[in-house]
Order: C-alpha cells, then sequence, then structure tokens
C-alpha cells in the first residue's frame, strides 16, 4: 500500500420528495358464460363431504349468578327455559337447524327430528 486511505464522501443530497399515490381505477369484469351465475349450475358438494361439524342437542338454557353457581351440589336442579315436553334444539355450530326429541336407538340416546329450519331462516339467524 502507498500511502494512507482516504475516504471519499459524496456530498449530502436532500431527502426525496414522498411519492405520489398510485391511481386506481374500479376492477372490470367480463360476462360470466350462460350457466355459470350462482345457482345455474352443478355443485360439486364432494369437496366438503368430509369436513367435520359440531352437532349439539340443546335441551334448555337458563341463566344464573355466580354466587348461585358456587352453590350448586349433587342432588341440585336447576330450571331450564323450557316445558317438558317441548322438542329439544338442534345446533350444528352454534346454528339451530332443526328440532327433535330424544328416542333410544340400540341402547343409545339419538334423537328423531321433527321440524327443520329452512335454509333462508337459517342464513337470518347467521346475521343475528
Amino acid at each position: 500500500m502507498s500511502g494512507p486511505e482516504q475516504e471519499t464522501q459524496q456530498p449530502e443530497q436532500p431527502p426525496a420528495a414522498p411519492t405520489p399515490a398510485p391511481q386506481t381505477a374500479p376492477a372490470e369484469f367480463g360476462e360470466l358464460p350462460p350457466g355459470s351465475a350462482a345457482g345455474g349450475g352443478q355443485l360439486n358438494l364432494d369437496l366438503i363431504m368430509d369436513v367435520r361439524l359440531d352437532l349439539t342437542l340443546e335441551v334448555g338454557r337458563t341463566r344464573i349468578t355466580v354466587r348461585n353457581l358456587l352453590d350448586l351440589t349433587q342432588g341440585s336442579v336447576v330450571e331450564l327455559d323450557k316445558l317438558a315436553g317441548e322438542p329439544l334444539d338442534v345446533l350444528v355450530n352454534g346454528t339451530l337447524v332443526a328440532h327433535g326429541e330424544v328416542v333410544m336407538v340400540n341402547e343409545k340416546f339419538g334423537i328423531r327430528l321433527l321440524d327443520v329450519v329452512s335454509p333462508e331462516k337459517r342464513v337470518e339467524s347467521l346475521r343475528e
């Protein structure tokens, strides 16, 4: 090496001006071919047939205070909001889908569906 190395300094440049936001335009889509609109074609339900869902049978509900909850012991009775003999609620992932009654099937509990909630009412209940 033949002498001390000198650092080269570059003159300070003023900060760059902020870049303007890009211009956007609404998306434009072409026409769909006939029969491809919602409900117009065949749905391939095979794609979701193995999806697991939680099915719950609800006998009734009630609200209690923490004090009453802590007072519960073996043999305590909790009053529910449904009358004896009233149909049970059948819920799928928390959404009411049917009403039914308890039956015995090979020494196990089962449920006989008495009425099924229409798809329109099920969708409406999701919005609430």
